[in-house]
């Protein structure tokens, strides 16, 4: 069984809005400068989406892992 793309898509947006969140706390508690920290919280945002979105579907090519289905029985 592999994701279909909807569904790879969305994982990569629900993963991608947690990790922002986290880059722009910790860019703001770095630098104390919210701008800043929105900044590369927004940038960060949809270079990594992509990335994810790549690296999922690669994956979903590699049968490393995973167990193939057993056939139904026939006579």
């Amino acid at each position: 069984m592999t994701d279909n793309h909807f569904r790879s898509l969305a994982k990569s947006i629900s993963w991608r809005l947690t990790g922002t969140v986290d880059t722009m706390i910790i860019s703001f508690l770095i630098t104390g400068k919210l701008k800043w920290a929105l900044s590369i919280g927004v940038v960060e945002l949809f270079t990594k989406m992509f990335l994810y979105y790549a690296h999922e579907r690669i994956w979903n090519r590699i049968s490393f892992g995973r167990a193939k289905p057993r056939e139904d029985y026939t006579i």
